[in-house]
């Protein structure tokens, strides 16, 4: 018998006695990047903004939100995702820059639906349609956008430009100023808008950037 066929048992056993790192514990899918596995920490009626443990991978509160800002759908991150090298690559070439680095955490995502989800940290099968490219300071910070795979509303969706533009238009304001203090604006931009293609090339440079970080896992999981 191959080791594969004694260690997946166990693997499943062990994910019934214990619950699953949400970065490193949850499989993406096989049909990523095309349709994939999201973990959302953060929904429209948060009141603080909730960030994964990366040692624990338990949810803990990054800081409050002390202003108006409220993510205005499903926010959270691609597992088994890793921003470094390749996404990096990919916005110094997109944006003509040579000091773009990666940002070092997996790839945020935003989850569209109709449906009122009131908790964050769960899991759900999304389908994305774009993304933007936001850079904050010199570090990649993509935010891929994407719908509810079946969705009665926003399933129909197959590309960013199809959506209402009052959405994107939402999305976009929430992250150039969410981060945002008075008399302290962040050093964030939005420098592009993209499709369902280029959002599918970021998620597959992640993906990779992901597994050649898995040499080092230690550090992996103590990165702030």
């Amino acid at each position: 018998m191959s080791t594969n066929r004694i260690m997946d048992p166990i693997g499943k056993l062990m994910g019934l006695r214990y619950k699953s790192h949400p970065w490193h514990g949850i499989n993406i899918g096989p049909n990523a990047p095309k349709s994939l596995m999201a973990f959302i920490e953060m929904v429209p009626t948060d009141t603080v903004k909730y960030e994964v443990d990366k040692e624990s991978g338990y949810l803990r509160i990054d800081r409050p939100q002390k202003y108006s800002n409220v993510v205005p759908s499903l926010y959270g991150f691609i597992p088994q995702t890793y921003c470094a090298d390749l996404v990096a690559e990919y916005a110094n070439e997109k944006t003509g820059r040579k000091d773009i680095v990666g940002d070092k955490d997996p790839l945020d995502i935003c989850v569209l639906t109709e449906k009122e989800i009131v908790h964050g940290d769960i899991i759900v099968q999304s389908k994305p349609i774009g993304g933007f490219r936001m850079i904050d300071g010199n570090e990649a910070d993509d935010k891929i956008i994407a719908v509810l795979e079946g969705d009665a509303v926003f399933g129909i969706y197959n590309d960013v430009s199809e959506l209402p533009q009052i959405i994107v238009d939402r999305l976009k304001h929430y992250f150039l100023t969410y981060k945002d203090l008075p008399g302290n604006p962040s050093n964030v931009e939005i420098t592009a808008t993209y499709g369902a293609d280029e959002a599918m090339e970021v998620i597959k440079r992640s993906m990779k950037d992901y597994r050649n970080k898995l040499n080092d896992l230690g550090s992996l999981l103590q990165e702030e």
